[in-house]
């Protein structure tokens, strides 16, 4: 007979006990006694029903033992002390050596466990039939034992065609090889495989890449021996697409349009489109698209200028074309009908349409078969209802384009299309600009005898579009020159329009001949009216139902916006050495001695032009011949990307030679501090000081008496001859005399006559009293009243200018002729 008292107390299953032919109980195990309560000296030699709940004997016995099972299972209750427990009951006859009769082995357990195990047969059945997980089971050598119904769809593989399949026969690729040496790791080290992205192409599809999120861990049976491997495999393939979709539309809404800039803008669309989306990406544009002008009708073949493109491949050979290329395309290739119908086409070149193009550009057709292109997308570039150009994508190692990838592209496309269009239209706007502004700053600035002058405008590199800086050059009366340089806020048309106002109204006021701080008083004046003129129209354009946008697509206001204005204002005495400034809310001048020392000289700043209301102040200088005088804008020192006193030591530098030619320090002052484009307009206007010395000028006082007019005649008549001008003596002679006896008899004491040799002969008449004089028309009968308009019959030009001590009459004669 067997021993059964080994067997473990706590094993779910055990032999407990056994019977022979009779029922009677021949064996009593440990297990038996903890779970019937019994010893086995008390049950050994009882009979069955003895210990069950009921007096009938178990199923195993009755009448006909030939016809009782050898194995039966099914649920008893037996006796203990503490009551009835129903177990669960199998039962299996043996046969004993040495006994007559079989005995019948009894293994009991819980009622329960027969639930566990339909349970657990119903798992595995849901698991390998219904569940999503896709699953496979294989031997410690890595060959496939079993796999879910999930994964037989997602491997596209049935049961048989996996089953001693290997994993990188099933997942293809480096991938594939990779997972396959985890899954070995797993099976020699008993370790797990955390869940991680495996990436392949299935066997059932090897077409289509494929992102799979694995898993997997060893299989061991009850003494921890590793007998196989399990792993799952969660398709995110679509999931991942979907997020690197809307990955790749944030970066291009961030990416595309960052500058108002044609060519800049579709770089930046290529370079959101290669190479993650495509193989090779260009962009092409119609050629009056490229240059600001607005699209136009065609038909038939198109000329395309090439603006961008990108190859996944180092140096883009597949390039026909370089950036600013034209190139011709035929009336029926898909570029041309895609921008004819607006529609964008997803082709192969299998298609009879890339076929019929290839056929007419061989070229094309070579880069084709040399790079292996496949797949071909074409998008129209439609913004506003009007055609740009075209889009073309191609794939050579990626799956051909889907529809998905259509989707995506022209939603890109179409955000990078307003932006094209608004890069244009900004284009057009800026050629307008700065051709007007240009248009009205002046030309090359005539020479001047007071100083020696030269310039640089450089317009904003940035978005903000032209802006309103202005210079100038004015002569004045007494070989005098005054220097001018402003900056009109806001950028665009309407500052170029206000820059051209303020600079004719400063040309206007310097032929009064005011002071610098009277002059921008008057300047102010002028921009406040303006302002009141553009709100007016602003309010009367609304008033009448104009409900459009009157912007510009800098920024600026189109209209009823606040206009403001900085100017600096230098008058600048050949005669005496002095420069007086004044500056209406603009940056000082730097002022560079013929020593090379720089300094900014302390002047008051007053308000920027369009305030109002509040006082300008003048300064005077002494300025030895030689000086440099240097008026720039803000947009020079670029004080918002750097330290203002750091621009200025940089302006100092470069400006330190002052002996050097004007144009090399001009040119050496932008690239010291605008080694790139600037983000504002910037002007720079240098100007060396002259000095005319006392040969070139005479002085006389005039005493105010009618009896001195003969003397100034005389006098002048000599001053002539030493300078070589006897010819034109009487005329001179006659204009002094008219403009001293005009003196004498309505001026001021005290009085006094110049005589200026300069490119004209310059005859200057002061005196103490502010009234100016008026030209006439004198009757016949009249004594005088004819003086002036003699002057200005006899002269080039006459003038009055006026100070804060009197008035000065002046005029000019051309001597030229007089060699």
């Amino acid at each position: 007979m067997r021993t059964y008292d080994t067997t473990p107390a706590d094993a779910p299953y055990g032999v407990l006990l056994a019977t022979d032919r009779d029922g009677v109980l021949t064996a009593w195990t440990r297990r038996a006694e903890s779970l019937l309560g019994r010893h086995a000296k008390d049950a050994v030699g009882r009979r069955i029903q003895g210990i069950l709940a009921g007096s009938a004997l178990p199923p195993w016995y009755g009448p006909g033992e030939l016809q009782q099972p050898a194995e039966w299972t099914g649920l008893l209750e037996f006796a203990r002390p503490q009551g009835a427990l129903p177990l669960r009951v199998h039962a299996c006859r043996i046969a004993v050596t040495g006994r007559d009769g079989p005995w019948t082995v009894v293994s009991l357990a819980p009622e329960a466990t027969e639930r566990v195990d339909e349970v657990d047969a119903a798992l595995l059945r849901w698991l390998y039939e219904s569940s999503p997980i896709a699953l496979s089971v294989y031997t410690v050598d890595l060959r496939c034992l079993r796999q879910t119904a999930a994964m037989a769809r997602l491997t596209g593989l049935s049961d048989d065609e996996r089953r001693r399949t290997r994993p990188s026969e099933v997942l293809l690729g480096p991938g594939g090889t990779a997972w396959e040496q985890r899954l070995r790791e797993a099976a020699e080290n008993g370790t797990e495989v955390p869940r991680g992205d495996v990436r392949g192409r299935l066997a059932g599809s090897p077409d289509r890449a494929r992102v799979l999120i694995g898993a997997a861990g060893p299989l061991a049976d009850e003494v921890g021996r590793t007998i196989g491997v399990c792993s799952t495999f969660t398709d995110v393939t679509e999931h991942r697409r979907a997020r690197e979709r809307l990955t790749l539309l944030n970066e291009g809404s961030t990416r595309i349009g960052t500058t108002l800039d044609v060519p800049a803008t579709a770089r930046e669309l290529v370079d959101v489109l290669c190479p993650r989306l495509a193989d090779w990406a260009h962009v092409d544009l119609l050629e009056n698209v490229v240059q600001g002008e607005e699209p136009g009708p065609f038909t038939g073949s198109i000329a395309l200028q090439r603006t961008a493109h990108k190859s996944f491949r180092a140096g883009t050979p597949e390039a026909l074309r370089a950036p600013g290329d034209v190139d011709v395309l035929p009336a029926g290739s898909p570029p041309v009908q895609c921008m004819a119908t607006g529609r964008s086409k997803v082709l192969t070149t299998s298609d009879q349409e890339i076929k019929d193009w290839m056929v007419r550009d061989p070229q094309r057709a070579a880069m084709f078969r040399l790079h292996r292109y496949h797949s071909v997308m074409v998008v129209p570039i439609l913004a506003r209802g009007t055609i740009l150009g075209v889009v073309v994508l191609l794939r050579s190692r990626m799956a051909p384009f889907a529809e998905d990838d259509r989707l995506l592209t022209e939603e890109l496309v179409s955000r990078a299309a307003v932006c094209l269009d608004n890069a244009r239209r900004f284009a057009r706007e800026r050629d307008v600009a700065l051709t007007l502004q240009r248009s009205l700053l002046p030309g090359q600035p005539k020479k001047q005898t007071a100083v020696e002058t030269t310039s640089r405008y450089l317009p904003a590199g940035s978005g903000a579009g032209v802006g309103g800086d202005w210079f100038d050059v004015i002569p004045l009366s007494g070989a005098r020159v005054a220097l001018v340089l402003g900056d009109v806020v806001g950028h665009g048309i309407n500052a170029a329009a206000t820059m051209g106002r303020l600079r004719t109204a400063v040309r206007t006021l310097a032929d009064v001949d005011l002071p610098p701080d009277e002059l921008l008083t008057h300047l102010d004046d002028v921009l406040t009216r303006l302002h009141a003129e553009a709100a007016e129209t602003a309010e009367t354009s609304g008033n009448t139902g104009n409900t459009g946008n009157t912007g510009n697509t800098d920024g600026t206001d189109g209209g009823g916006g606040e206009l403001g204005a900085t100017c600096a204002y230098a008058v600048y005495d050949p005669v005496a050495l002095t420069c007086t400034i004044a500056s209406a809310g603009h940056p000082p001048p730097v002022v560079v001695a013929p020593d090379g020392r720089a300094w900014v000289p302390d002047i008051s700043v007053g308000p920027p032009l369009g305030v109002g209301g509040l006082p300008f102040e003048s300064v005077e200088l002494s300025l030895p011949e030689g000086s440099l005088l240097a008026l720039y804008s803000d947009g020079l020192l670029d004080v918002r990307h750097r330290d203002v006193s750091q621009a200025q030591a940089q302006l100092y530098r470069s400006l330190s030679d002052v002996r050097a030619p004007l144009d090399e320090l001009c040119a050496a002052a932008i690239h010291e501090l605008l080694p790139h484009k600037p983000a504002d307009d910037a002007t720079l206007l240098l100007a060396r000081t002259r000095a005319l010395g006392p040969g070139r000028v005479a002085e006389l006082q005039v005493p105010l008496r009618d009896a001195f007019v003969a003397d100034a005649r005389a006098w002048t008549a000599e001053r002539l001859a030493q300078w070589g001008l006897d010819d034109r003596g009487f005329v001179s002679e006659l204009v002094v005399s008219e403009l001293v006896t005009n003196a004498i008899r309505y001026g001021g004491d005290p009085a006094h006559l110049r005589l200026i040799l300069d490119r004209t002969l310059i005859c200057e008449v002061s005196d103490s009293n502010t009234t100016a004089p008026h030209m006439r028309r004198a009757r016949l009968s009249d004594e005088g009243g004819r003086g002036l308009l003699l002057v200005a019959q006899l002269t080039q030009r006459w003038g009055t200018r006026h100070s804060r001590n009197g008035k000065t009459i002046w005029c000019e004669q051309r001597i030229d002729a007089a060699g």
